[in-house]
């Protein structure tokens, strides 16, 4: 099997990113790019991406798209919109963390993160330092909304991270970030570092 059919076959198995899970309509503009740093905030507890994933979509219907949205709402009704996609272990620390991060995009960003990004100027390291900033948000969440974001954030492509790499090696895939990327168009990474991360979990495909 070619690295090519490797890569098909992860794309088609496994190549569904985050955003488009949960939801979200990936663009460079202020209201999605918020709403992959709230996804990313949930996804960086300690619990299933799937629960994470359903939490941010609960939000999103109840129209937090925007951290004016979530800091206008009470924590009565943040707590319940949580506790329905059963986000309710960790939901007391989310609910402050996404309050938090919402006072420091509008504080710090205007609101628009887009702002960050200019000011990092392609600096991958300064990205990801400024998103550790944001409460709840580790080097790995940072990781992961890098990951997603590089689809319309073309200058810091390509962002495929040590776990990737590592995954990729798993599943028998060039294990260096620029051959990896080779692999497929540019507008496709972000669906390539979810597959290979995902695939690589897969028994049957590590064997393979």
């Amino acid at each position: 099997m070619t690295d090519n059919d490797r890569v098909e076959r992860l794309l088609d198995r496994y190549g569904e990113t985050y955003a488009h899970q949960a939801g979200i309509r990936l663009a460079d503009r202020p209201q999605p790019l918020y709403q992959l740093l709230v996804l990313t905030k949930l996804l960086s507890a300690r619990i299933s991406a799937t629960v994470a994933v359903a939490a941010a979509r609960e939000l999103f219907q109840a129209g937090l798209t925007s951290p004016k949205a979530m800091l206008a709402a009470d924590e009565h009704t943040l707590w319940h919109t949580l506790a329905r996609a059963h986000y309710v272990r960790y939901g007391g620390p989310a609910i402050r963390a996404l309050s938090g991060g919402a006072q420091l995009v509008l504080d710090r960003w205007g609101g628009d993160l887009r702002r960050m990004h200019r000011e990092a100027a392609g600096d991958r390291a300064a990205l990801r330092a400024a998103l550790t900033e944001f409460p709840g948000i580790g080097p790995t969440g940072a990781d992961i909304y890098l990951r997603e974001v590089q689809a319309v954030w073309p200058d810091i492509r390509p962002y495929l991270d040590e776990r990737v790499t590592a995954a990729a090696k798993a599943v028998r895939l060039p294990a260096t970030p620029a051959r990896l990327a080779n692999l497929v168009p540019p507008d496709r990474l972000p669906e390539l570092a979810a597959a290979v991360l995902r695939g690589s979990r897969d028994k049957a495909l590590t064997a393979a």
